[in-house]
Parts: structure tokens; sequence; C-alpha cells
């Protein structure tokens, strides 16, 4: 059995025709209802008798079009579109072939071949997706959506920096504030380990793709798992990461409401370090619950308390893991660390042990439930031969030193260090920055440069002569 597949109006032809044929309809009435002349339907007729149904459909059908641009030209089109104007519009495009190429083409054709040759997308698909609400968690505690807000918290008055915002999903209830330099591992941490003191665990975080929460480069070499995402999981926390912003919604109107009301807050109590901010938040964190949090579904708070054999510092720290030397020497960081000889550091040659770095800066090497005594020796330190200068030229070496000193670059650690911003005082110092006034980014494109008329006349004047 074959398909034919035939428009509205020739099935309405194949149709009359047919009437024709049974003798139920002239030639003449056939004729006038299909707008022909009768040598015309008799033709049809005779298709339709040898043919079929098929007989009736259009000759040009799967043929490209007489109209039609040749393969060259066509080619030719998109090539400099695909050079000049990629990023244009079909419209605007169009104005500008006319205008310095000499080629006319209709706005649609050339839309059409934009698509084709995937420079531009047509209106179904640049529609954006959909995103539908879901309904929130039934208990208190069951989620916390967490996320970094970047902004001038401080307008003019200080720096840029971070908040950090953990809100309950079930209430939309503020459950923790806390400004920080950056979005690092040490500040979330340090963040978490206040929350868990004040309210405990909760089921989940729920956190968008941030290198603090996902190993986004993970391999098969170790378990894949972020530092933050195992002290996690060593306190029975999961971590859930969203696929897109709009996913954890929540937290980011939650983010654009502190953006507004914390910023004029903070400006009216006059306050411009990130110190005062942290003590200004717990006062401001309920009265902004006081509006806006909801009631849950289920009155349960699912938040659980510490386990006997749970430490939140033990657990929250950046841990490495390195293998002591012979000389009760390990490496760690471009450092070198030596063990303190003693019964329990001389039984560890060949063995790994733990290199612990605190969000408070503090650091230890530790060996079970051991910590073990340690000297370090910077290796990024500059050993150079002493110089003999008499006295009189003493001044003279002394600014020769210094001018050296400054111009040599500063060298790097290792690139999978964790940023210490969040940090009090650690031993591996950053180098310092030189003192400047923090510079507020202005939003949108900055403003064209507008030529006087006469500037303009005179350029005009030289590109045309």
């Amino acid at each position: 059995m074959t398909v034919v597949a035939m428009s509205h109006g020739e099935l309405s032809r194949f149709d009359t025709l047919m009437r024709v044929e049974r003798g139920e309809l002239r030639v003449d009435d056939a004729a006038a209802l299909l707008g022909l002349k009768r040598r015309q339907v008799f033709r049809l007729l005779v298709r339709l008798r040898s043919e079929g149904a098929a007989g009736l459909v259009s000759r040009k059908r799967g043929r490209p079009s007489n109209r039609r641009y040749s393969d060259a030209k066509r080619e030719q089109i998109l090539a400099i579109v695909r050079e000049h104007y990629a990023d244009f519009g079909p419209t605007l495009a169009r104005e500008y072939l006319i205008e310095r190429h000499g080629i006319t083409v209709a706005c649609e054709t050339l839309r059409q071949l934009m698509i084709a040759g995937g420079l531009w997308k047509d209106r179904d698909a640049r529609r954006p997706r959909p995103y539908q609400p879901r309904y929130r968690r039934d208990c208190r505690g069951e989620l916390i959506q967490v996320d970094g807000s970047k902004h001038w918290w401080f307008e003019d008055r200080g720096p840029q920096c971070t908040l950090l915002v953990y809100i309950d999903d079930a209430t939309s209830e503020l459950m923790h504030l806390k400004m920080v330099e950056s979005e690092s591992a040490f500040a979330y941490m340090d963040a978490t380990r206040e929350y868990i003191e004040r309210h405990g665990k909760p089921v989940a975080f729920y956190s968008d793709k941030h290198s603090v929460f996902r190993n986004n480069r993970a391999s098969a070499n170790g378990d894949g798992m972020t530092h933050f995402g195992r002290a996690m999981e060593a306190l029975n926390i999961e971590i859930i990461c969203a696929n897109s912003p709009q996913a954890k919604g929540r937290v980011e109107r939650a983010n654009l409401t502190l953006q507004d009301r914390l910023v004029k807050a903070m400006r009216l109590a006059g306050i411009t370090t990130i110190a005062a901010a942290n003590a200004f938040l717990p006062g401001y964190l309920e009265q902004h619950n006081r509006r806006f949090a909801k009631a849950p579904f289920d009155s349960r708070d699912l938040h659980r308390p510490l386990a006997m054999h749970e430490d939140l510092r033990t657990e929250l720290v950046w841990r490495e893991w390195r293998t002591v030397s012979k000389a009760l020497a390990l490496h760690y960081n471009k450092a070198l660390f030596l063990l303190e000889p003693n019964a329990i550091s001389e039984g560890l040659v060949g063995k790994r042990v733990e290199v612990c770095e605190y969000p408070d800066g503090a650091l230890e090497i530790r060996h079970g439930d051991h910590a073990l005594p340690y000297r370090m020796h910077d290796k990024l330190r500059q050993v150079n031969q002493a110089a003999i200068v008499e006295n009189k030229h003493l001044d003279a070496a002394l600014l020769m030193a210094r001018l050296m000193q400054e111009q040599l670059p500063q060298r790097k650690r290792n690139l999978n260090e964790p940023c210490r911003r969040s940090q009090g005082a650690h031993m591996f110092p950053s180098p310092a920055q030189p003192d400047q006034q923090p510079v507020k980014r202005k939003r949108g494109r900055p403003p064209l440069r507008r030529l006087p008329p006469i500037e303009q006349a005179r350029r005009e004047l030289v590109e045309a002569g």
C-alpha cells in the first residue's frame, strides 16, 4: 500500500475529478469549480486514469525553486556573513551586505541561510527554557540552600566581599549569614561550623557547582571529592548540586532581597568592615525572618545533634596525605616539615601522615589520634652568598639589596593550594599587594565616544579624497 502526501487543494481536485469519472459532475462544472479550462480538466483526467492519485501531485514538489540562488552565491553570502557579521542579526547583516558589498538579498532568505549555517537561531530556539516551580520541603532542616553572593555590600565605604547565605527550603528562613572576603573552602568550613553549632546537622545542603562543593575535574585518581564534601560525608550531611541557578531560586531571590535591604541597613548603621558586618548580621537575621519566614507544612525539625564521635574541628579541615622520609621529613606546599624525633615519629618512616590545615590558620601533622610536633623550613626563601662589604659602604649595599629584592618576581606555591583569604594568621603568607582604593565597577557598557561635527566632517573628507 502506497501512501501519497497531498495538499488540501490537491485532495479537493482529486474528489472533483472522481465525481466526473463517476458521472456525477459534468466537465464544464468541474472546470468552474477548479478554476481551470476544459482542456486542462481532460489532461488531469488522463493523468488520473494512468497514474492514479499520485498523478495529481504537483510536479514542483521536492524540486528547488527556479528563483533559488545558486549554491556558489549562497556560499559567498554565508562566507561574508561568517567573516564580518557573525554576531549580527539578519536585518542588520542584510543592511551591511547591501551597503558595503553590493549584495541584495531578502531578509527572510538571509535569515534561513544564517540558520542553516549555524549563525542564527529561530524564535523557538531562542525562547528561554521554562522553569516550573516545585513544592517546598515539608520539614525545617530537611534541605538547606547555600550560596555565596559577591556584591558591593559596603557600597563605596569598603571593599567588595561575599556574603554566605544559608536558607531553609521549607520556611524561607535565613538560618545563617556570614560575610567573608571570598567564596572559598575555608570560608564555607568556618560558616558551616557556626551553623551546626547553632542549629545542628541538616539532612542536606543544596548548592551550585562551585569547586568547593563539586570536583568539576574529577578523574579516576582519588575519590573525586572536594575537601568540604569529604567533611560533609564524615558528618553524614548530603550535598546536592543544582544544575541551574533557577533550581535553587529560593536562595537566589534571597540574595536579591539582601542586596537591597541589607545594604541599606548597613549604610544606616555605618558599617564599613567585614568584622563589623558579622557582628551586625545576627540581629538583622532575626528581623528579616520575622518579615519573610513561612510556617512549614510539617512542624518537625530534622536538624540532628552531633554524635559522640564527631568533632567539627577535626572534620572541617583541608586534609592532604604525605609520606614521611627516612630523615623524618615531608614536603607540603613547597615547604619542608621536619618531625621532632620521638617514639611515635621514628616509627613512621615510609608511612603516610595527614597534613591538616584548619580554617583559623593552624596546621597540624597527624597520625591517627596523635598530633606530631614539627619544625618548618620554607623552601621559597632566597639564599644568597654573603657579600663582604666595608662599613663605609654598608648603607649603599643595603639600599642596593632592597632595590634588588623589590624587583624579584614573587615565587608561587602549588597551584592546588587552598584559598587562604578567609583564614587568620597562617604560615603561607600571600605576596603583599599595593594599597589601592577600592574601585567600584560600573555596570553596563561604556558610552561610545562621539566626535564633534567638525572632526567628523574632516574625517569624511580624508576618507573620500
